[in-house]
């Protein structure tokens, strides 16, 4: 990948004259789109590779900072989740219990997830740590997300999301995203149209040299940015309501299991039962997960209290490294009887694709492997940008600094090859907002100061060496 091609002045060595192509109308308008993409966009694509690559060591940083909560020393036989439930809410009354998560692991804590709690973000909830073994409290911390985030892989989400600026900082993000996977596009496919001779690293110096490694350091690296990008943009604000959008018409929305109870004599019972924000409703938690195993979940589960008197629990698998568990089943609180099943197998097939998809973003779906993966790529993004910064400095004359790519290539591509590209920039422009408002914009200001240079008499066009 290449933010900044060099131009045929500043390739010296003698290679045989390529013959003329089809490609050859449309390289300098891809080099001009590549070379002022690469230099706008990327101070937003370095703060998001930073920031990722902080996200990228969270988890284990989160393993080691809150080892006391998470982790106890395994003990005799585990309590019944009620009773871990019952000593959380004796230590922390406040709030309704929104979620339980029993322990998965022989040495890990019970999870009692509290909503409503004041001096708690609303989008969050306060997670009191329960001993399973001894039911004493081990600590409580704010969690965020269907993942568990804890404070401090929670702030540094945060900080690769929107930078704590809320909605507003969400745009930084989306537009980095919306320009990725065109910026490796691009360089792709310039890095692919040079001939082989000039592609080489070893035995060269200066911007030649720089120009290599950006090359071919970008060409390794840009199935894993295009991918970032596309996963990216599926939870972001415009793009990700459009792709919602886009999978709702097609049927491939996410399902979600029926939390309706089975009504009957027993329809109101599991209301009457429960008191003051307890989660114990009918039958109880016990009861509740014992029907739930029988259907063949398992640990890591997630058991959701009934929301009001006509309501099921909801009894969901909560694992999302690999081999995903997302299985789901309800449980009328009055009968303790199944009454609804869900199973991550039956799921569409564009709804698993964003599951795994965002899970591998996110560094969960293969564990360690997986966030060292991200790493590598979010170090691979940010050497790409100090090697394209620098090539645009090489490209300076005497004391100038980046000399720019020269307007009006446009002008010299063919109706055949133009019309039909505009076609897809336009669409893709409508479905993806921060690509195609900035690009818009770009073209406008870019038509503008060319005519100005026209009349001026300095009009560029034709593009010079590319």
């Amino acid at each position: 990948m290449s933010i900044a091609p060099s131009t045929a002045t500043d390739e010296k060595p003698t290679v045989p004259a390529a013959s003329p192509s089809r490609w050859a109308p449309l390289r300098p308008l891809v080099l001009r789109l590549h070379f002022y993409a690469g230099v706008l966009v990327a101070p937003f694509l370095l703060v998001a590779a930073t920031t990722g690559l902080l996200y990228a060591f969270s988890f284990q940083a989160e393993k080691l900072v809150y080892a006391h909560e998470l982790t106890v020393p395994v003990g005799g036989s585990k309590l019944p989740v009620s009773e871990q439930v019952a000593a959380a809410r004796e230590a922390h009354p406040e709030g309704t219990v929104s979620a339980i998560r029993p322990s998965p692991e022989a040495d890990a804590t019970t999870r009692v997830l509290l909503s409503g709690v004041r001096g708690v973000d609303p989008d969050h909830t306060l997670a009191v740590f329960v001993d399973p073994y001894t039911g004493k409290v081990r600590g409580a911390l704010e969690q965020y997300g269907s993942t568990g985030a804890l404070p401090l892989r929670t702030w540094i989400d945060e900080l690769h999301r929107d930078l704590h600026l809320g909605d507003t900082g969400r745009l930084y993000s989306e537009f980095a995203a919306s320009w990725l996977w065109v910026i490796a596009g691009g360089g792709l496919v310039l890095w692919f149209a040079r001939r082989r001779a000039l592609r080489k690293v070893r035995g060269t110096s200066g911007r030649r040299r720089t120009l290599g490694l950006h090359g071919t350091v970008g060409v390794w690296a840009a199935a894993g940015f295009v991918f970032l990008s596309a996963t990216g943009l599926t939870w972001s604000t415009y793009a990700g309501a459009n792709i919602d959008d886009l999978r709702t018409s097609l049927g491939q929305a996410t399902p979600s299991v029926s939390a309706a109870a089975s009504g009957g004599e027993h329809a109101g019972h599991g209301a009457e039962a429960g008191t003051g924000g307890d989660a114990e409703h009918g039958v109880g938690l016990d009861k509740v997960l014992a029907a739930a195993l029988a259907e063949g979940l398992g640990d890591p589960v997630e058991i959701v209290p009934p929301a009001d008197a006509n309501s099921a629990y909801v009894v969901r698998q909560v694992q999302r490294s690999w081999p995903e568990k997302q299985d789901s089943v309800a449980v009328d609180p009055g009968t303790g009887e199944v009454t609804d099943v869900l199973r991550f197998a039956d799921y569409p097939v564009l709804a698993k694709l964003t599951r795994w998809g965002i899970d591998l973003h996110t560094g969960i779906l293969f564990g360690l492997v997986n966030q060292l993966a991200l790493a590598v790529l979010a170090l691979a993004l940010i050497l790409l940008i100090v090697w394209g910064y620098r090539m645009w400095w090489q490209r300076g004359r005497g004391s100038a600094f980046g000399r720019p790519i020269p307007r009006g290539a446009w002008a010299e591509v063919p109706p055949y090859l133009l019309v039909p590209a505009m076609a897809v920039v336009a669409v893709l422009g409508w479905f993806v907002p921060l690509l195609g408002i900035p690009l818009a914009a770009f073209l406008a200001a870019d038509i503008v100061l060319g005519e100005i240079a026209h009349r001026r008499g300095r009009r560029t066009y034709g593009a010079g060496p590319a």
